[in-house]
C-alpha cells in the first residue's frame, strides 16, 4: 500500500507507502532527542486527558503530564497498540526521548513489545531499540537542533509547534524517524493558534497561555480536545473474515507453513457448488505491515483485498489473502525488521507451495494480484515460479525507489503553500543526503531504492494485467505505460494496460489524488471499474 510513505519497515517506524514524509496519524514515528531547543516552561502540569475525535467518534485518548524534568504522554488507540513516551528536559533544553509500545488492551505496567531510546550525537541520532531479549543500535544522520516528533501523538505535535514558536523561526527542522530523515516544518502563529506544517500536513493548536485547548489535523478530519470526565474507548471488535451471508462462495481460515520457521495466517475463499479444481488468485499487499484485507486505519471502510475476494468469488475464482509476515495471526515478527521485498516474495512462494498441496486447487491456474509494492513483488515471484499462470499489477512501480521518492518529495514541495521559493529550493537540496541516510540505515528501503523493477519485468513470460489510476501521485500514471512497453520490448506481447481517470493510488475515485486527502474521500470502496477489469481479465486468463 502506497499511502504517504512505504509502510514496510521495522516496528519502530510503521508508516503507510511511498513518500518519505508522513502525517501525524500515518503510523508510529519514533523521533530523536534534540539539543538547545526551546521547551515548555519548567513546572508541574497535572495529568490532563485528551480525547481524539473523528466527527463524533472517539478513536483514541491521550494523557499528558509535565514536570520540571520531563514531558510525558500515554496514548491509547482503539484496537491498536498503545504508546507511551517520555521527553526528558533540562530547563529549556529537550534531551533524551524514550518510547514504549504495548499490545492493544495491555495494562500500562505490562511488558512493552518494544522500547526505543534516542540520543543526539552532534549531527546524527543514535537509536537503540529493544524487543524482548533482542536489541539493535544504529546511528542516523540528522541536522543539529532538529525538533523531535512522536508520530500518532497530536499532543507531541503541539509540543513541537510550541517549541518551534519559541525559537521565533518560520522554518524549523523536524526529525521524522519513520523515514529516518529530517524535514523542515513551517510555523505560523495567528493570535492564540499555532499551525505547524510538515510536507503539506498541517497541525493546528489553540493555546490558552502555555496550555493547549484543542489540536486538529484538518486533512484527516481529526481533533483532540480536553475530556470533561472519564472516557472509555469502545472496543474495536475483532475483524470477521467470514464470507457474507448468502455469498456464492465460502471462507476457510487457514494456516500456511513456511520453510523459515513461522506460519502465515490467511483466508481462502472458494466458490461453492462448483465441481473440479478451482483457479486461485493470491493477493500481495503493498508496503507496510498489513492484515489480509489490506486495510488502512485512517480510511474508514477501505478493505481492497476483501473486495477483490468478493468480486472474484462471485465469478468462480478462489482467492487466498493472508496477513503479512509478523502481522495479525501470522508469525515471523522477529524477522520483519530486516526483511526486504525479496524476502516477502519468499512468503508468496510459500503460499503457492501450500495451495498446490490442496486437492481442490488447480496448480496450473494460480495467479497473483499485487498492489503497489505488491506490484514489485509479483514479477519476482513469477520469474522464480514459471508455473504461475498470470500476474496483475495494481499501481505497480516501474522506476527504482530513489527516483520515485525524489519525484514524490517534489510533489509535496509543490503542494506547500506556506514556504517561499528559496525555502522550497533549500528543502529540495537536502533530499539526496536524506535518501542516502535512509538507504544505509534500513534494509527494506536500501533494496527498494536500488531496485529497478524493469530488470525483473523483462524476464516475465506470463500474461500481465496493468491497472493504473490517472490521478495517482505516488506511482505516477506514466509508470504503467513504461511497464507495458518494457514487457513488450522483451518479447512478452501478452501485456494488457488499463488506465482509469480520476482514480488515485488506492484505486479510489479521486479527481486530484492529493496525498493528504485520502481520509476525507466520500467513497472508500475500490472503483467498480477497476474490480470489473480485474475480474474480466482473470476469468479469461484462468479459464
Amino acid at each position: 500500500m502506497m499511502h504517504l510513505i512505504f509502510r514496510r519497515g521495522r516496528r519502530v517506524g510503521v508508516a503507510t507507502l511511498i513518500i518519505v514524509v508522513c502525517g501525524i496519524l500515518a503510523g508510529l514515528l519514533f523521533a530523536r532527542s534534540a539539543r538547545a531547543q526551546a521547551a515548555p516552561t519548567a513546572g508541574v502540569v497535572t495529568p490532563t486527558l485528551f480525547v481524539y475525535l473523528r466527527g463524533n467518534d472517539t478513536v483514541a485518548t491521550e494523557t499528558f503530564s509535565a514536570d520540571a524534568g520531563a514531558l510525558r504522554g500515554a496514548l491509547v488507540l482503539r484496537g491498536q497498540p498503545s504508546l507511551t513516551w517520555t521527553q526528558q528536559r533540562s530547563g529549556t533544553t529537550l534531551t533524551s526521548l524514550d518510547v514504549a509500545v504495548r499490545a492493544p488492551g495491555a495494562l500500562s505496567d505490562a511488558a512493552p513489545l518494544q522500547e526505543v531510546t534516542l540520543t543526539t550525537r552532534s549531527d546524527s541520532v543514535v537509536i537503540n531499540s529493544r524487543s524482548g531479549s533482542r536489541s539493535r543500535t544504529q546511528a542516523v544522520a540528522s541536522r543539529d537542533g532538529a525538533l523531535p516528533l512522536v508520530g500518532q501523538s497530536v499532543m507531541h505535535a503541539a509540543i513541537v509547534s510550541r517549541a518551534a514558536r519559541q525559537l521565533n523561526k518560520r522554518v524549523v527542522p523536524v526529525f521524522m524517524a519513520s523515514g529516518m530523515q529530517t524535514l523542515d516544518g513551517t510555523v505560523v502563529t495567528v493570535g492564540d493558534t499555532t499551525t505547524l506544517t510538515i510536507a503539506g500536513m498541517a497541525v493546528r493548536t489553540v493555546w490558552r497561555g502555555d496550555t493547549p485547548l484543542e489540536i486538529s489535523v484538518p486533512a484527516q478530519g481529526l481533533r483532540a480536545v480536553r475530556a470533561t470526565g472519564p472516557v472509555t474507548l469502545a472496543p474495536a471488535g475483532a475483524i470477521s473474515y467470514n464470507a457474507p451471508v448468502n455469498a456464492p462462495y465460502g471462507a476457510e481460515q487457514v494456516t500456511i507453513p513456511t520453510a523459515r520457521g513461522y506460519t502465515l495466517a490467511g483466508t481462502f475463499t472458494k466458490p461453492t457448488g462448483r465441481a473440479g479444481k478451482v483457479p486461485v488468485v493470491i493477493t500481495i499487499s503493498g508496503s507496510g505491515p498489513q492484515e489480509r484485507d489490506s486495510r488502512i486505519p485512517s480510511i474508514k471502510g477501505y478493505e481492497p483485498f476483501r473486495e477483490i475476494a468478493d468480486t472474484l468469488g462471485r465469478r468462480g475464482i478462489a482467492v487466498l489473502r493472508y496477513d503479512d509476515r509478523g502481522v495479525g495471526a501470522s508469525g515471523g515478527a522477529e524477522s520483519r525488521g530486516t526483511a526486504t521485498s525479496t524476502d516477502f516474495a519468499d512468503d508468496v512462494q510459500s503460499v503457492i507451495a501450500w495451495l498446490k498441496t490442496r486437492p481442490d486447487v488447480d496448480p496450473t491456474r494460480i495467479a497473483l494480484a499485487g498492489h503497489s509494492e505488491g506490484g514489485l513483488i509479483a514479477p519476482i515471484v513469477a520469474v522464480r515460479e514459471p508455473s504461475v499462470r498470470a500476474i496483475a499489477l495494481l499501481a505497480g512501480p516501474a522506476y527504482d525507489g530513489r527516483r520515485i521518492l525524489v519525484s514524490q518529495n517534489e510533489t509535496v514541495l509543490k503542494e506547500l503553500s506556506d514556504v517561499t521559493d528559496a525555502q522550497r529550493d533549500s528543502l529540495r537540496r537536502r533530499i539526496p543526503a536524506s535518501l542516502d541516510s535512509i538507504e544505509r540505515a534500513n534494509p527494506w528501503f536500501g533494496q527498494f531504492m536500488r531496485t529497478d523493477p524493469k530488470l525483473m519485468l523483462r524476464q516475465v513470460k506470463q500474461p500481465v494485467l496493468i491497472l493504473q489510476g490517472d490521478t495517482d501521485l505516488q506511482v505516477t500514471r506514466e509508470q504503467a505505460d513504461t511497464i507495458a512497453a518494457t514487457l513488450r520490448a522483451a518479447g512478452n506481447q501478452r501485456a494488457t494496460l488499463r488506465h482509469f481517470p480520476a482514480t488515485n493510488h488506492l484505486m479510489l475515485a479521486d479527481s486530484t489524488g492529493a496525498l493528504n486527502g485520502y481520509a476525507l474521500l466520500p467513497n472508500t470502496q475500490v472503483r467498480k471499474e477497476v474490480l470489473g477489469a480485474l475480474a474480466d481479465w482473470m476469468v479469461l486468463t484462468l479459464r
